[in-house]
């Protein structure tokens, strides 16, 4: 048996995240919903929100961002695929800022 899209190449974008076929196989699998990235500056309140959370969690995560031959990792291409072409470090503080307007526009 094959294990779903969504841990093969099938359901990985080669730029980074999950391509449509993984999310929906993820969906199948757990009942979870994912989203698409939010690529450029967020719309509303609730991308705002989803891009700062992302942000500040993959901005955290351990682990390089260029393997050994100097190609990218999963880690920086899901990065990239949320628009953010910077560090770690700078994921998290953009993360954070983000999270900060969304709480001010909240009124929190």
């Amino acid at each position: 048996m094959k294990s779903p899209a969504w841990q093969r190449s099938a359901g990985k974008n080669p730029r980074g995240g999950l391509n449509a076929a993984g999310r929906a196989s993820y969906k199948r699998e757990t009942g979870g919903t994912l989203k698409a990235p939010v690529k450029g500056a967020p719309d509303s309140p609730q991308e705002m929100r989803r891009k700062g959370s992302f942000l500040t969690r993959m901005g955290s995560m351990p682990g390089l961002l260029t393997d050994e031959q100097g190609d990218k990792t999963r880690l920086k291409l899901s990065l990239e695929a949320w628009g953010h072409y910077g560090g770690k470090d700078s994921a998290v503080a953009k993360g954070r800022r983000l999270l900060e307007r969304y709480r001010r526009m909240k009124g929190g």
